[in-house]
């Protein structure tokens, strides 16, 4: 009894799965960034956050008002001299601040944000104190740089002499300095305070505590907070990092054709090991690629080894 076995050779395996490999598609990744934006900058002039006590409505007015105060991006510029309250000295304005020179202005683009105040021969009044101002300066600045990538910067000065409740005064450094005037009130002072941080920048010129009992034109105390003189400013996001140019693609040496012989018949191809070129034969086997190599299998111009066994019974 004779019967016939077809094995399909290891080789071929190998090599359709070298072809499958061959045709997939490269992976591929993508990547990138944003542009940085835009800073952040402003500017005031006087800011009050007070709070008025009323003898005959025994109330609280609270009092806050600002002096030409900016912000940006883009432009931004004011130069008012005066900023007035009403309806908290017997119904009469109170002039809070009056200067001579006034001015805020900031900017701010993806590269740069910059804020600056400059005040000059200013007086500042509070409800109650009619003739006697809370502070006199002779010139006061603040100025607060931002710039992207560079550690931001925060200066201000204040120049010049500083009355508080008409009493002369010399500021220190090292901490606030407190005037007090029996009858009238205390005001604490507070010098030049600046604070910087990797991306922020802020700079106050003046900032003044405010505790006063004049017990006239129905008021009684007035208390809170005056800041003369304040900038501020946000960086603008550092530019991302420029990408390196691509390497130029390396020069691969020809390759010359390579003589395969097959075993069995006797006969040879000649083949190439250029993976681009297609493979032609004139017998029923195509030829199996597995990595740019050309594996040639027949016997007698078959694809298959056929293997006859004899067995007789």
């Amino acid at each position: 009894m004779n019967s016939n076995t077809f094995r399909m050779p290891a080789a071929v395996l190998l090599a359709t799965g070298a072809v499958a490999l061959l045709t997939a598609p490269p992976a591929s990744a993508t990547g990138g960034g944003g542009a940085g934006g835009e800073g952040k900058a402003g500017a005031v002039v006087l800011r009050t956050g007070l709070d008025v006590g009323l003898l005959n409505k025994t109330v609280h007015v609270p009092l806050k008002t600002t002096l030409n105060e900016v912000s940006a991006p883009a432009t931004a510029e004011k130069t008012a001299l005066t900023v007035t309250l009403d309806g908290v000295e017997g119904g009469r304005p109170v002039s809070v601040l009056r200067a001579d020179v006034a001015t805020s202005k900031a900017t701010a683009d993806k590269n740069r944000a910059e804020a600056e105040v400059n005040l000059a021969k200013a007086r500042v009044h509070v409800p109650g104190l009619p003739a006697l101002s809370l502070i006199e300066v002779e010139k006061v600045t603040s100025k607060a740089v931002c710039e992207a990538g560079k550690q931001p910067v925060a200066t201000s000065n204040v120049l010049g002499t500083v009355t508080a409740l008409g009493k002369k005064t010399t500021l220190s450094a090292g901490g606030p300095t407190k005037v007090e005037v029996p009858g009238v009130g205390l005001v604490s002072l507070e010098l030049s305070a600046t604070k910087t941080t990797s991306t922020t920048a802020a700079a106050t010129a003046l900032r003044l505590k405010v505790s006063v009992n004049p017990l006239k034109l129905n008021v009684a105390e007035v208390e809170g907070e005056i800041v003369l003189a304040e900038a501020h400013c946000v960086s603008p996001a550092a530019p991302a990092p420029s990408a390196k140019p691509d390497a130029k693609p390396e020069t691969k040496p020809d390759v010359k054709p390579q003589t395969a012989t097959g075993a069995g018949s006797g006969t040879g191809a000649a083949v190439t090991t250029d993976a681009n070129l297609a493979a032609t034969g004139g017998g029923s086997l195509t030829p199996y690629v597995a990595g740019g190599a050309l594996v040639l299998l027949g016997i007698g111009g078959g694809a298959l080894v056929v293997t006859r066994r004899g067995r007789t019974s």
